[in-house]
């Protein structure tokens, strides 16, 4: 006999000078890295330009990979809500072969764009478990939507891989090949798995 599942509780709330200083932290973070790029952003600059003490900025994510990692999942928030909820392609609506190809152009230009960021989070392989299974997952289902048989949970964890940093770092910063040419090989793979010529 199994026994039940724990039931998360939920995270207290927040006190409202600290949800406006994690607003004003995430937002300053962000423009931050936007002007000077993740390798030029620093703990002291975040703060001036957040208008709080460093020891807020400290406090809040605990050191500057714990920051990076804050705008990863921040952005992967929000990647992820267009992926469900947003307008099609990438969203719900297009035929599943135009999500799919949608999905994987998206992905690839997040994480390239991303890059940086990624590698200044101490994670330069994946973003996280929980990216890479929201990936893996989605084409999983888009695979059975487009009828295709076979092992699917191998077939999308094959085709989410190339999308992934490691990789692209691999073709984008090593071989220098165009990011037009690895969504064009990526668009070849995903129709031949799922037999559209």
């Amino acid at each position: 006999m199994s026994k039940p599942l724990p039931l998360l509780t939920s995270p207290p709330a927040e006190r409202r000078d600290a949800a406006r200083n994690r607003e004003a932290l995430m937002a300053a973070a962000a423009a931050l890295v936007e002007e000077h790029g993740a390798r030029g952003m620093t703990m002291d600059a975040l703060a001036c330009r957040a208008g709080v003490g460093k020891g807020t900025v400290f406090r809040r994510f605990g050191s500057r990979e714990g920051l990076m990692g804050a705008l990863l999942n921040h952005s992967e928030t929000e990647w992820q809500a267009a992926v469900m909820g947003g307008p099609p392609p990438l969203g719900p609506g297009a035929p599943p072969l135009e999500r799919l190809l949608a999905f994987g152009e998206s992905r690839m230009l997040l994480n390239i764009k991303h890059a940086e960021l990624i590698e200044a989070a101490g994670n330069p392989g994946t973003r996280s478990i929980a990216a890479l299974s929201f990936t893996t997952v989605h084409v999983r289902y888009l695979l059975s939507e487009l009828g295709v048989e076979g092992d699917l949970i191998y077939l999308a964890t094959a085709l989410v891989a190339p999308l992934e940093m490691i990789v692209l770092r691999e073709q984008v910063d090593r071989e220098r090949i165009p990011t037009g040419r690895i969504m064009a090989g990526w668009t070849d793979l995903v129709r031949r798995v799922v037999g559209a010529t």
